[in-house]
């Protein structure tokens, strides 16, 4: 018998077509993680189960999900590219596949993570980017923002970020990165890290807000970390405007995303 081959991939997708990354079973929803599926397993003429470096919300988007599958089924990488793009929706793209090892893990071997928050700002809402932004009327100061924003550098416990639903072990994450940049009406906020917990990115884009439109100090963004209590954060901003843009690997896998994330402001 044909020994089974692993395979990374990249993939874009509009999550507002979906029912969030993960598979719903028997509930009659569609998901990205089904329609990936779907295409890869019928290119392979076999059943196929996908791994994701991370699962995204309902309304979430990807410029560069990664995951990993294994088959049976021989192909070339441009027949596996060009094949399961013909079978996916339209709201979904393969960008890049590659064959790995069977040590490369799409979730455990990721280095970090970085996600792009874009915001219209401005006192009209959005039409043809509707449910591709969020959008918020009051005006925001990026400086107030960036200086609030500092405080979730590092490594810090990030209780008062996560979800009640979060079922991570640990709240302890490690940020890299967090950049507050303004073009015209367009904000976007750039988070990088180690990893997420559930709703995090969604909580500190609303723990911004909050600071950039005025109703706290830059200084309450820290109060809100060390306190570990959702409660005194800010609202969960919208999945709208949210991206997952960049999923980093060590270099020998050759798993490389695109620089396409957002590049259109």
């Amino acid at each position: 018998m044909v020994s089974p081959t692993r395979y990374a991939a990249l993939l874009e997708y509009d999550g507002s077509e979906f029912c969030g990354w993960q598979r719903q079973d028997g509930l009659g929803v569609a998901t990205v993680q089904d329609a990936v599926e779907r295409a890869i397993g019928k290119v392979a003429d076999e059943n196929i189960t996908v791994t994701v470096a991370g699962r995204t919300d309902t309304g979430v988007h990807a410029c560069a999900q990664a995951v990993h599958f294994e088959t049976r089924a021989r192909r070339e990488l441009r027949s596996w590219l060009r094949g399961v793009n013909t079978e996916l929706p339209d709201s979904v793209s393969l960008l890049h596949i590659v064959a790995v090892d069977a040590g490369f893990h799409a979730r455990f071997s990721a280095l970090a993570r970085w996600y792009r928050y874009v915001i219209l700002n401005r006192g009209t809402p959005p039409t043809y980017l509707r449910r591709k932004v969020t959008w918020h009327r009051r005006a925001l100061s990026v400086d107030a923002m960036a200086e609030a924003a500092r405080c979730f550098v590092g490594r810090h416990d990030f209780s008062a970020l996560r979800a009640a639903a979060c079922q991570a072990r640990s709240p302890l994450r490690t940020v890299h990165r967090l950049e507050v940049n303004r073009s015209g009406p367009w904000l976007w906020l750039d988070v990088e890290a180690d990893g997420f917990l559930h709703h995090m990115v969604r909580n500190l884009a609303g723990t911004l807000l909050a600071v950039g439109g005025g109703e706290h100090e830059p200084a309450w963004a820290a109060q809100v970390l060390a306190s570990g209590e959702r409660a005194l954060a800010g609202a969960t901003a919208p999945p709208d405007g949210l991206y997952l843009a960049r999923v980093t690997y060590p270099p020998q896998y050759k798993v490389e995303a695109p620089l396409n994330v957002c590049r259109f402001w």
